[in-house]
């Protein structure tokens, strides 16, 4: 492989993209042509914007954003972050309408051919993995895309077909979808494994142990540590919401007796709210508990670091819980995590739910751990 060949990044959320500048972080002074344009001193906001032409071109950033607005306002916020730190980023659509997917792949099928390694954000994202099909990348980064890394790693392990852990069996209609769609699922599982003149890599902060020949960095946040912070802290408690209600994973009632429950045994004062929670259940919460809800315009991660924030933040099984306490290491800052009880469970959740988020919640470090019986309003 020629490291200094280009380098195409794919990514579909906000945290996949924060990870992807984590990567290029770790990637700096052993690969000159990845350094960005050194960044300009004074408050973030007040930086000059680099000359284009002075950019590094050898890193490509796509965005293919999703079509609900708050994760685009997200994507947006850090694809400007981005820029600043002198980063080419594009801006894809490649959802939202009947041609949107076929333009897309039009427009970056040329690049993807070109690439001499792609970063990827989500292995699971049927368009990315589509992309990968004409791909004949010498080397395929692996970032994290939350929790979800840990899943891919196990089915890509067992030989598996890629499959998010909350989706259920679905009718006839989607598993003809899928049956049609094997082939191409199947080319993507082969790229996505080391092989012949192909090295593969996995950037985490998840506990997970990649297969034979994949080699593992760890993502400990070193870009997010020197860029922001550290944090005021305040005296209240922070919650971070989670939308295992709108996955149909856990019962809303039982979430709102949980929240409930944290609020008044830990002393709650805001409720950071995952992008995907629907109004309507963010006024739930409000009239029951009284609680400032956050809608973050920013992955946790950054909110947290740049402050002010609580001197605890609760969490339910989630990313956080991993990324968190590499994040705001040093700062006195106690990530906790209080566990999902299987009582709490929709009952048309994956029969996978309960031990993927018993796992999620077993294999965190530096966090203190809440019982979910402690958490459970009545009785």
């Amino acid at each position: 492989m020629n490291p200094s060949g280009p380098t195409l990044a794919l990514v579909e959320s906000p945290v996949q993209l924060l990870n992807v500048l984590e990567w290029a972080h770790t990637r700096r002074g052993r690969e000159p042509l990845l350094t960005a344009v050194p960044a300009q001193p004074g408050p973030l906001a007040e930086r000059r914007r680099p000359d284009p032409r002075t950019v590094a071109d050898r890193l490509r950033i796509v965005v293919l954003p999703p079509t609900d607005p708050l994760s685009r306002g997200q994507l947006r916020r850090i694809a400007g972050i981005a820029r600043d730190e002198g980063y080419a980023v594009q801006w894809q659509e490649a959802r939202g309408g009947s041609g949107a997917p076929l333009r897309a792949l039009a427009a970056l099928g040329p690049a993807v051919r070109r690439a001499e390694r792609i970063v990827v954000g989500d292995p699971f994202s049927r368009f990315v993995q589509l992309l990968l099909a004409p791909s004949g990348a010498a080397e395929l980064v692996v970032v994290d895309d939350g929790t979800a890394t840990m899943e891919f790693v196990a089915q890509l392990g067992r030989g598996e077909r890629l499959r998010r852990w909350h989706r259920t069996g679905g009718g006839p209609l989607s598993r003809a979808r899928e049956l049609a769609y094997a082939p191409v699922s199947g080319a993507a599982r082969r790229r996505l494994r080391p092989g012949e003149g192909r090295r593969v890599e996995l950037f985490t902060s998840m506990p997970v142990t990649p297969l034979p020949g994949t080699e593992l960095r760890l993502n400990d946040f070193a870009w997010t540590r020197a860029r922001f912070g550290p944090p005021r802290l305040t005296k209240g408690t922070d919650l971070v919401g989670t939308s295992l209600v709108e996955t149909g994973v856990v019962d809303p009632a039982r979430y709102l007796e949980a929240v409930c429950a944290l609020t008044r045994e830990h002393g709650v004062t805001r409720y950071f709210a995952h992008r995907r929670e629907t109004p309507r259940k963010l006024r739930a919460l409000r009239a029951a508990t009284g609680l400032e809800i956050v809608r973050p315009d920013l992955p946790l991660e950054l909110i947290a670091r740049r402050g002010p924030v609580g001197r605890t933040i609760v969490s339910f099984p989630s990313t956080v819980v991993h990324t968190l306490p590499y994040a705001l290491t040093g700062t006195g800052v106690t990530v906790a995590v209080c566990g999902i009880d299987p009582a709490w469970l929709a009952p048309g959740a994956s029969p996978r739910a309960g031990g993927f988020l018993a796992g999620v919640t077993d294999t965190a470090r530096d966090v203190r751990r809440l019982p979910a019986r402690s958490t459970t309003a009545a009785g």
